[in-house]
């Protein structure tokens, strides 16, 4: 059972958890359970996706309840009519603010992407984000005796592939639990600290129009208990986040 953060005619907004893929994919052929499987159980309807949520990252999913409001949806989404909003926890102290403006270009998957004929070019990528909260912890994780953590919340104009993974560590401070992008040896460490460490990393608010009454829907997901245990492990606080 997924927690429904909203549900009309229309459309359904759940609260996607770490490590839950959004739908079947060849990466991950052995899988069984699936957001939109979950969903389309859990309210007895089919639904249909219309924007990604990578697995490890949780938070806001948006699900249109038919392909009309699924296309429409899309287009919004297309027009940047839906603002995201998403909190990471970071290595070290980012600056209080600031703008990362650093083109992508989509890594293609060996498996997923094999019948790709065209190699993929750089595409415009946006973020700005804003400090929260910094600590540091009286421990050595990689060179230095004290190990420094940022609590950060992005505003991504687009929706490239990982583009808020790619562009914190463009910056130098990565997302802790980032098995891709992020520092091994904080990994290791939250790991050692939390077996159910995971990408730190969530999707926290929409601000979406309506498929059909053009009302702005505003919606927000709190922090399950696996993230407020890495920032426990951080030493953040995280009252009123």
């Amino acid at each position: 059972m997924l927690d429904i953060l909203y549900q009309d005619e229309h459309l359904v907004i759940v609260n996607k958890p770490s490590g839950l893929l959004v739908h079947r994919s060849l990466i991950d052929k052995h899988e069984t359970e699936f957001a939109l499987q979950t969903v389309r159980d859990q309210i007895g309807q089919y639904v249909y996706p219309v924007h990604r949520l990578d697995r490890p990252t949780s938070g806001i999913l948006v699900m249109g309840l038919s392909s009309d409001t699924a296309r429409i949806i899309c287009q919004s989404i297309e027009a940047r009519l839906m603002k995201k909003q998403y909190l990471a926890l970071c290595r070290g102290f980012t600056p209080e603010n600031g703008e990362i403006d650093y083109p992508l270009v989509e890594k293609l998957d060996k498996i997923a992407d094999k019948q790709a004929s065209i190699e993929p070019t750089a595409k415009s990528a946006f973020t700005r984000f804003e400090r929260l909260a910094t600590s540091s912890i009286p421990v050595e994780i990689n060179r230095y005796p004290e190990s420094r953590f940022s609590l950060v919340r992005l505003f991504p104009t687009e929706g490239r592939k990982h583009q808020i993974r790619r562009h914190l560590a463009h910056i130098r401070h990565p997302i802790i639990y980032d098995v891709n992008y992020g520092d091994n040896k904080y990994n290791h460490y939250f790991k050692l600290q939390f077996s159910e460490a995971r990408l730190g990393l969530h999707a926290e608010r929409i601000q979406l129009p309506h498929p059909f009454t053009g009302e702005i829907l505003d919606i927000h997901c709190p922090l399950d208990s696996t993230y407020k245990q890495m920032l426990n492990i951080a030493a953040i606080e995280n009252s009123g986040i």
